[in-house]
């Protein structure tokens, strides 16, 4: 059985690709992992899982950055991302909002369920997610939705992942570095490359001694 490396986009595993040798395309294959590259958000993340998801995989690892709410976190730092929501699935009643529990239709929180002891990750931050179709970037959305749901980080794919791997039982695993804060959107105080680059370095050693 093999691991699933399920990422949105190539650059964010770029330097796995390179480190492994591995071919162009959206999904290939090598000895001991699969590659998914699903696009972005959860719409196509959950299409592209639905293509691909198999219980040949003995663990889905989705690899990604994401933005922290909390600042006390620094940027470049890794997190292990082990509950995520959709965070806009739901209703609104006036000025409340009603999650899809509520309203009786479905789940809208999942869990990152694996049994992994690795100690690379024993070390990693546990964190609360959402995942949301739009990045928040105003003060006052931003402020309602700490006030709401209170996550750590937010990503557009994240629940998606964890969602398809809850319908077909099989242990998943999101592991997310930090490029920003969410705050009213300033691209300069970004560091991607640095949490790209921190992404890779732990995802080789994972892959290499999982």
């Amino acid at each position: 059985m093999k691991i699933l490396l399920v990422a949105a986009t190539r650059a964010e595993i770029s330097q796995i690709i390179e480190n492994f040798n591995l071919p162009d395309g959206n999904f290939f294959e090598s000895v001991d992992f699969d590659v998914l590259i699903t696009g972005v958000g959860m719409t196509a993340t959950a299409f592209a899982l639905g293509q691909t998801l198999s219980n040949k995989y003995k663990l889905v690892l989705n690899l990604g950055i994401a933005g922290s709410f909390n600042h006390d976190i620094p940027l470049g730092l890794l997190v292990n991302v082990t509950s995520d929501e959709f965070a806009e699935l739901g209703a609104e009643d006036n000025a409340e909002f009603l999650t899809i529990d509520e309203l009786g239709f479905g789940k809208g929180s999942y869990n990152a369920v694996n049994n992994l002891l690795n100690d690379n990750l024993i070390s990693l931050q546990k964190v609360k997610g959402i995942t949301v179709n739009r990045v928040h970037g105003n003060r006052e959305s931003i402020d309602q939705i700490v006030k709401r749901l209170n996550p750590t980080i937010e990503s557009m794919e994240g629940a998606a992942v964890l969602y398809c791997c809850y319908q077909m039982d099989i242990p998943c695993l999101q592991i997310r570095s930090i490029s920003n804060y969410v705050e009213p959107r300033n691209k300069g105080n970004w560091k991607i490359g640095l949490a790209i680059a921190n992404l890779n370095k732990w995802a080789i050693d994972f892959l290499t001694n999982a």
